[in-house]
């Protein structure tokens, strides 16, 4: 699973469009929000949104940025004017937060709520390995402090309803006796979206309690990306953005275009281009485990490179993959001297057909010849699934001409053992 941020506008979105079927009508929050980039034209908005010129506002930059109140990046109780001025001063600036500096280009407008911060509560739900936890704390906002060890917890288990769970009396005691039926129900439905729309983290700081309302002020939320078979057409147009002070590169740009035009799964993520350890893994899953296992072995400073193929690409698709992350990985010898290691992994497919999908990477392999002799590649290839004898066999033929030492294994050899074996080399 690879839980993937979106944005503060979009995880919004999803709760006004939810939330009324989740709590039987019983909640819902109005869909006054806007995005605001260098694209926008800001004397155009209101008239697509009466609401900026009636309401008082609140501005602040939608770009996976924690703590933004303490950062001084939020204005409060503006009029559109203001709000206006106070973007435009920041819009296109870096800014440094955490050691990490990024450009503003992505800011979300919406009403302001007066109220005291006795009104504010602190809720978030996430997936750990016992099933969802939820954590909820009677005070919220940017002074609650460390919530880990203020907050009330309840697991979920996978198996279990959270109807079957005490929440009023786990999560709420020390809640006014007046507010607990209303957040208990709004826990229960926000619970129910969280589980059903496949979000993987959820983070409301602070909610508001409002009458017979919960309104989130302040939303941070992860989406499980291989939920998307399922949670398309709930998520919509939605976009998962890049971390806060991350440019992505051409080549990532590449694969992500590629991606959006197949219907296989095509992710490129660079992590230290000068890396000496470079993967090309088939599945999304797999993905996980061979960085998680580069890492345990010691060597992830050393990755250069993130991502995963699947879904039965075609040739083509594999070939422009391979040839990209080849081009990556050649461009120059590592300081050291040392040689640079290619990892073709993966599990043991359902139904990609694995000579298919190598018949590309031999082809770019082939392609890259002198390059990989110049930068002393070595190749290790673990697969399995349709096809796969013909594709190692391929693969093996390969390794006589290429001039390139390629170690070749099958289903017979744990996924991830030649990661061991190229990295003891």
């Amino acid at each position: 699973m690879a839980q993937k941020a979106i944005r503060e506008f979009d995880g919004k979105s999803l709760l006004a469009k939810l939330l009324p079927e989740y709590s039987g009508g019983r909640f819902h929050l109005e869909g006054r929000f806007v995005t605001v980039t260098p694209d926008t034209d800001m004397d155009a908005l209101p008239s697509q949104h009466p609401w900026l010129l009636t309401e008082k506002l609140v501005a602040k930059p939608d770009q996976l940025i924690k703590r933004r109140g303490k950062n001084k990046l939020i204005v409060l109780n503006a009029d559109w004017n203001e709000a206006k001025q106070w973007i435009a001063e920041r819009m296109n600036k870096d800014i440094t937060i955490d050691k990490i500096t990024g450009k503003l280009d992505t800011f979300i407008v919406e009403p302001f709520l007066p109220h005291s911060e006795e009104d504010e509560c602190y809720l978030a739900i996430r997936t750990v390995r016992e099933g969802d936890e939820i954590l909820f704390h009677h005070r919220g906002g940017i002074n609650v402090g460390d919530v880990d060890s203020k907050a009330k917890r309840l697991i979920i288990n996978i198996r279990n309803n959270i109807n079957d769970s005490d929440v009023k009396n786990t999560l709420l005691t020390e809640l006014e006796e007046a507010k607990k039926d209303t957040v208990e129900k709004f826990i229960k439905a926000l619970y129910e979206i969280f589980k059903n729309s496949g979000f993987a983290y959820m983070e409301i700081n602070p909610i508001l309690l409002v009458g017979d309302q919960v309104v989130p002020l302040d939303l941070a939320a992860k989406l499980d990306d291989t939920a998307e078979f399922e949670c398309a057409g709930t998520w919509g147009d939605l976009t998962f953005p890049s971390p806060f002070g991350r440019k992505t590169t051409p080549e990532e740009q590449f694969i992500r275009s590629m991606d959006e035009k197949t219907g296989a799964s095509l992710k490129l993520t660079l992590l230290n281009t000068k890396g000496r350890v470079w993967t090309m893994v088939a599945g999304g899953g797999a993905s996980v485990i061979y960085a998680d296992t580069i890492a345990d072995l010691g060597y992830g400073p050393e990755l250069a490179n993130y991502g995963e193929y699947s879904g039965n690409p075609n040739d083509e698709e594999t070939y422009q993959y391979a040839k990209t992350v080849l081009d990556l990985m050649t461009r120059e010898k590592d300081p050291q001297g040392r040689g640079k290691v290619l990892l073709i992994g993966g599990g043991i497919a359902n139904f990609t057909d694995v000579a298919k999908t190598f018949k590309g990477i031999i082809r770019a392999l082939k392609e890259y010849k002198e390059k990989l002799k110049e930068v002393d590649a070595m190749i290790y290839v673990r697969r399995g699934g349709p096809n796969y004898k013909t594709g190692l066999k391929n693969m093996r033929e390969l390794g006589k001409d290429l001039g390139v030492p390629i170690e070749v294994y099958g289903p017979e050899t744990h996924m991830t053992r030649i990661v061991k074996l190229a990295l003891d080399k």
